[in-house]
């Protein structure tokens, strides 16, 4: 992964009239020569087949607790534990809500 020195945005493989170069997504920048070293290009056929991937969404696993969303006051919300900070010390608590989808954390 690469960013631009002149914005810091994310830099993606772009086709030009000289190969393939790395460019800026949101400035005119585009990495050429030495600073591609260490990438390659690699061309991809079309599988025989269509595959089809079915995910399950992720909000359905998790449980809901009663909790006051911060943003809409919306009062029920998926929540979800994450050790987050070193192995001795509580693990933080994530809430989604289940309306507006705004994340926020307790730590306890």
């Amino acid at each position: 992964m690469q960013f631009c020195p002149k914005c810091g945005k994310l830099m993606l493989p772009k086709k030009t009239e000289e190969g393939v170069v790395l460019a800026c997504t949101s400035c005119d920048y585009a990495a050429k020569g030495e600073e591609l070293k260490g990438y390659k290009v690699v061309k991809k056929s079309k599988p025989e087949e269509e595959i089809i991937i079915i995910e399950e969404e992720k909000d359905q696993a998790l449980p809901t607790t009663q909790t006051r969303c911060p943003s809409c006051e919306h009062t029920k919300a998926y929540w979800w534990l994450r050790q987050t900070r070193s192995g001795d010390e509580p693990s933080t608590r994530f809430y989604r809500c289940v309306k507006c989808g705004k994340v926020w954390r307790e730590y306890s």
